[in-house]
């Protein structure tokens, strides 16, 4: 998906001479907790706004105060995964652009990335999330979907959500007419299902037959 729309440029960068008292002001009118740091197009860093709040002298220059600086930053060609990897990582809700020439460009703020993830179909579209278990050495994404599939269901999309040495859980998003015959194949295929779903007759099919035993055996 496109992100490059998406790159800001509202609030122009500080530079090393910046005054004090005009990122605080920045802050106060915005809701970012970091912004960047330009010098010569080039980015050198991002201030951070509790960091300012220890700043008394609003006079000084905020190239004083290096030592203060950060830096991270996304490419212009980064994908919208590797946004939101960057944004989690570092605590932030805005994250300064370069270019191909490592120029800044712009930032992006968190929301409007936000935005643009719940527009994926992932998010967007109705459909049925399951929770798998399997073991690491034995599960792959073309089995998951070709377990879906098979059963005439669609996949919208799966990833890992956990992972160790011995097992992966997996997050699953399809739709199906009959989930039931889905989840009862991964069953077969020896996926544990973690999450519960009111289509699993699973649990019903084996308190029948436990109520059927208990009744033979008191024959």
């Amino acid at each position: 998906m496109e992100t490059t729309p998406y790159i800001l440029k509202e609030f122009k960068a500080f530079t090393p001479q910046t005054k004090v008292k005009d990122v605080k002001s920045l802050f106060n009118e915005t809701t970012f907790c970091h912004f960047p740091i330009v010098d010569n197009k080039q980015l050198i860093g991002l201030i951070s706004e509790t960091d300012m709040q220890g700043i008394i002298n609003d006079e000084k220059e905020i190239g004083d105060f290096q030592y203060l600086f950060k830096l991270f930053f996304a490419e212009i060609n980064h994908n919208l995964l590797e946004l939101i990897k960057i944004f989690a990582a570092n605590e932030t809700n805005l994250i300064p652009v370069i270019n191909e020439k490592k120029e800044y460009v712009g930032y992006y703020d968190l929301i409007d990335v936000l935005h643009l993830y719940n527009s994926t179909p992932f998010l967007k579209n109705e459909g049925t999330i399951l929770l798998l278990e399997k073991e690491q050495r034995n599960y792959s994404f073309s089995e998951v979907c070709q377990i879906v599939e098979s059963n005439n269901g669609k996949v919208l999309g799966l990833f890992i959500s956990e992972a160790n040495a011995a097992i992966v859980k997996i997050t699953l998003k399809f739709n199906s007419q009959d989930v039931n015959e889905i989840i009862q194949s991964f069953r077969r295929y020896n996926y544990k299902v973690l999450s519960k779903h009111k289509e699993d007759f699973y649990i019903e099919d084996l308190k029948e037959r436990s109520e059927y035993l208990q009744k033979y055996l008191n024959i």
